[in-house]
């Protein structure tokens, strides 16, 4: 898991047997309460913490959901099967299968809601979960490079744009596919999607 700071006020160590309990309960609170009827009270019965507990780690229920769902993208792996398409193909399944999840469903929806009207929120997505999760385009890339299936950058700038525009397009069609239009993310999709997006990524 990537670390992660929280808002809270300086005390004992912390334990991660208990944040780990605590963002699961959190994750499942979601799913069974929905963000509007979820209270602190009540991931921390259910994690079996004062929630004294809860309010030393974050500061509310904003921060405390959204790293629930991030811890949950921090599983994400790049796996190296010898090609760019493979790999892409690999980073693809493996995050249709967590957006699969109920907890992942439940959770990614309520904060990407909850967001459109507050922009701290929205923030803290980005920080947590985009910024973060960039590090699978990152790497993909510069193994890719190494393999000489892709040309090396030469401008920083234009290197970071073509980065962020990846992860867009990946993430936007793999969380559309999954959670807007309920259509299978199997292999021919993952298959077509991968060739068109290499079509891109070697014409550049």
């Amino acid at each position: 898991m990537h670390s992660r700071t929280h808002a809270g006020r300086a005390g004992r160590p912390r334990s991660a047997t208990a944040d780990a309990a605590i963002l699961a309960a959190t994750r499942a609170a979601l799913v069974d309460l929905g963000w509007s009827k979820l209270t602190l009270g009540d991931v921390a019965s259910r994690a079996g913490v004062a929630k004294t507990t809860l309010y030393r780690r974050w500061a509310g229920k904003n921060e405390l959901v959204v790293d629930a769902v991030a811890e949950l993208f921090d599983e994400l792996r790049l796996p190296d099967r010898g090609t760019l398409a493979a790999d892409i193909e690999g980073v693809v399944f493996q995050f249709a299968a967590i957006l699969a999840r109920p907890e992942a469903k439940s959770g990614l929806m309520a904060v990407l809601a909850e967001s459109t009207r507050d922009d701290a929120l929205r923030e803290r997505i980005r920080t947590s979960i985009v910024d973060r999760q960039k590090r699978l385009v990152l790497e993909g890339r510069a193994r890719a490079q190494e393999r000489g299936e892709l040309p090396p950058e030469t401008d920083p700038g234009e290197a970071a744009r073509t980065a962020d525009l990846i992860f867009d397009v990946v993430a936007g069609a793999v969380v559309h596919r999954e959670l807007v239009s309920a259509e299978p993310v199997d292999e021919e999709w993952v298959h077509s999607f991968t060739r068109i997006l290499l079509l891109g990524l070697t014409a550049a």
